[in-house]
């Protein structure tokens, strides 16, 4: 009896095809076409219910993940709702800033007015800087001559007039400052002499050109200018100082030599020849007022002497 196809029987716990005849034998070809069907329609349903399962996962783990973020946001959004500042915070720090911005204004006018002190205190010591740089000059250049001048000071001492009665008195035209009579021409409206006209002028009124040997003295003679008329700071003025034989060795009119100089910077440097005399010029720092001039030059003139005395 032939067996058809249908007489093959499945095992459905497996979906595994089982033919009731050897499989070798070529008339059962049907058979075997039939089961080849068989076995490709289940790997097919195996493979998409692996599929299936694949992606349950998959969606599952994805879930799982947004779940998470989820979480995560509404944990930042309490954190940032719990640090959100309140309109009292915002108002303190308002406060804050103004008070920082109060503060700022108070420092910074206290700094202008510091500063405006320090400028006035500058002005003030405007003067002692350029004394000092004066001295630190002189020093550098004059140490060997500390005995000459302390020698000096005791003849200078010795040769001032002492007036001991009676009142101290100036002929007219003439200034009294500091027991010393001053002569200025400028004051007189006296023509323009050379340096030697000008020291005979004063010699024949018995006194003679003016001898700065002093800071004092200086101080005063060149501010006197200054501030008489300013319109002369270029103009210069004789006084008794001049260039000896020996070139380059300031005498005064008594001969002694020059020890402590008020030149301006860079004089005296004979720049057109035989410039042998001393002028006194108005500048506002006295510590460098003189300048070497040709003796022939018509200038002012500064005479002195000792005033006399009435009973």
């Amino acid at each position: 009896m032939e067996k058809s196809p249908q007489d093959c029987n499945f095992d459905g716990g497996f979906n595994t095809l089982i033919c009731q005849e050897d499989f070798k034998d070529e008339e059962h070809l049907p058979c075997q076409q039939s089961n080849r069907r068989q076995v490709k329609v289940s790997m097919f349903t195996m493979s998409s219910g692996r599929r299936s399962r694949l992606a349950v996962l998959i969606l599952t783990l994805l879930a799982a993940v947004l779940l998470i973020v989820d979480i995560s946001m509404g944990v930042h959004y309490n954190n940032l709702k719990d640090t959100h500042l309140t309109p009292d915070d915002t108002q303190s720090i308002a406060k804050e800033l103004a008070k920082l911005q109060e503060d700022y204004k108070n420092a910074v006018e206290t700094m202008k007015i510091a500063q405006k002190q320090k400028d006035s205190e500058t002005n003030s010591q405007t003067e002692t800087n350029w004394e000092l740089e004066h001295q630190t000059k002189r020093s550098e250049n004059n140490k060997e001559q500390i005995d000459k001048i302390t020698k000096d000071i005791a003849k200078m001492s010795s040769q001032l007039p002492m007036i001991t009665d009676g009142c101290k008195h100036c002929p007219p035209g003439w200034l009294l400052r500091n027991s010393v009579c001053y002569y200025f021409s400028f004051l007189n409206k006296d023509e323009l002499k050379s340096w030697q006209k000008a020291r005979e002028f004063c010699q024949l009124h018995q006194g003679d050109l003016l001898v700065i040997d002093s800071k004092d003295k200086e101080n005063f003679t060149v501010n006197y200018l200054t501030h008489q008329d300013p319109s002369k700071y270029n103009d210069g003025t004789w006084f008794g100082l001049r260039d000896s034989e020996e070139e380059g060795t300031w005498k005064w009119l008594d001969g002694r030599v020059l020890v402590e100089g008020y030149w301006r910077d860079g004089e005296p440097n004979d720049t057109h020849q035989n410039e042998d005399c001393a002028a006194v010029y108005p500048r506002r720092n006295f510590f460098k007022a003189w300048n070497d001039v040709k003796c022939s030059t018509p200038h002012e003139w500064i005479c002195e002497k000792a005033p006399t005395s009435m009973a």
